[in-house]
């Protein structure tokens, strides 16, 4: 029987998830860190992170909000960092893309395609909301298309890859491993890949 490595790959929070679906859901900084070290201990090898309003727990972007748990991720921690470009997919790819021009992390998610992405389901699971947002952001996903046009794509990895980071290629479908074996054609991204 052939031996090989298994390698654990951690989202400490998501941009999936909202406030009220679970009390354990990490939104400060420092509860990021701490679930990500948790994670790293327990045997993650990739810690895959996204950064939350530390107000109201909505997902965020701004640079400023994973530098505090990015600090202490990297100081306490040898785990490899994988920063979304995903974000949410309510942003726009500049906005996405923030957190890895500025950190320029070992490993960036790249999801592979443009889809919908209907989150809206999740609203007939819960009925006591923490924030005013959750609900609507929800709603609004029966009418939102996660943009990441093949343009969108070659784009980020030319902006990236010459900053030494690689790719976590997130293929939610069988079009995505078409598309993703359109750039490796292309010699836009080289093997060994990291499917998601």
């Amino acid at each position: 029987m052939a031996k090989g490595k298994v390698i654990i790959s951690c989202a400490v929070t998501g941009a999936i998830h909202t406030p009220s679906m679970s009390p354990h859901l990490p939104i400060t900084a420092s509860e990021i860190a701490e679930a990500a070290i948790g994670a790293a201990e327990a045997g993650a090898a990739i810690i895959h992170l996204h950064a939350r309003d530390p107000e109201n727990g909505r997902p965020d972007q701004n640079p400023d909000l994973f530098e505090p748990f990015l600090k202490v991720i990297k100081q306490r921690s040898d785990a490899v960092i994988n920063l979304t470009t995903g974000g949410h997919p309510s942003m726009t790819l500049e906005e996405r893309l923030r957190p890895a021009t500025t950190f320029q992390p070992e490993v960036a998610s790249l999801n592979m395609g443009t889809m919908g992405f209907g989150l809206f389901p999740m609203l007939d699971r819960y009925s006591d909301w923490k924030f005013d947002w959750e609900p609507a952001t929800l709603a609004a996903s029966r009418d939102l298309v996660f943009k990441n046009t093949y343009k969108d794509i070659e784009d980020l990895l030319v902006l990236l890859t010459p900053m030494g980071t690689r790719f976590e290629f997130e293929c939610y479908d069988t079009s995505h491993l078409y598309n993703l074996k359109h750039f490796l054609d292309r010699g836009l991204v080289k093997a060994p890949l990291f499917i998601q």
